[in-house]
């Protein structure tokens, strides 16, 4: 039977205020979505700021690039890993978007989530500025040469393999074992995606982690790219996973 777009919209609910939001359960997974998130964007951004440092704001290098992957890679994977028990760890409301769009989470609750993100990625960066002494929080920015439209399909592409992989290891019901690796799975696929597109657009795949840096540092240049891009990759990814792949007839189908 060919998907039908109708059981995904019939999935997308608006939820319940108080269930999904003042219930202490809900208070949990905010609070646990606010400090992963923290975790995570203090571990990426200072890596970069240790960089800059260390090299005295030299020219970005093919060794930064790697750093990059390798510290946002395992601070995703740890971020991931302590919030899975709580709120799922999400820790990026591109994921919260497109689990949104699959029917995997309520409105109101998702909605919560991105603010904890968000504050959890704000805070991180104003941690990072005083505890550097006031070393500047770089937002992200286009490299030289990279269009708007370049780095905009760059944003949405990567986003759609970091959903993909969330829906496939973490999501889906019959990811049986595999369920276990899904923080390192998510965490490598942000590192690779950041060698991939780290050097056109910076890789965020996370408009939080663009919007903490560019309140601290008050950049906000195209940085339109760094929540359209990831919310149409994300919710690409939710839409394609559940309709194609996911089977919620209360059965496993016939071989």
């Amino acid at each position: 039977m060919p998907p039908n777009p109708r059981q995904l919209v019939d999935r997308v609910a608006v939820g319940n205020y108080q269930d999904e939001v003042t219930h202490p359960s809900a208070i949990k997974a905010f609070v646990a979505e606010f400090i992963s998130t923290l975790i995570f964007v203090f571990a990426g951004q200072g890596s970069g700021m240790a960089y800059d440092k260390l090299t005295f704001g030299g020219p970005a290098s093919p060794s930064g690039l790697v750093a990059a992957a390798l510290s946002h890679g395992l601070g995703l994977f740890v971020a991931v890993a302590i919030a899975a028990n709580i709120s799922g760890g999400h820790v990026n409301p591109a994921v919260t978007f497109g689990l949104f769009i699959g029917g995997n989470i309520t409105l109101l609750r998702g909605i919560f989530y991105i603010i904890a993100q968000l504050l959890g990625a704000v805070v991180a960066c104003f941690l990072l500025s005083f505890s550097t002494g006031g070393l500047t929080t770089s937002g992200f920015a286009l490299t030289e040469g990279v269009s708007v439209w370049n780095a905009f399909v760059f944003e949405i592409v990567m986003t759609f393999g970091l959903v993909y992989t969330v829906y496939a290891t973490a999501v889906d019901p019959k990811k049986g074992d595999i369920g276990t690796i899904a923080p390192l799975a998510i965490g490598f696929i942000v590192g690779a995606n950041i060698l991939a597109g780290g050097a056109f657009t910076g890789a965020s795949m996370n408009p939080a982690v663009a919007f903490g840096p560019a309140i601290v540092s008050w950049t906000w240049s195209c940085h339109w790219i760094y929540w359209a891009g990831p919310f149409i990759g994300a919710g690409l990814a939710g839409a394609i996973y559940e309709l194609v792949f996911i089977t919620r007839t209360g059965h496993e189908p016939l071989p």
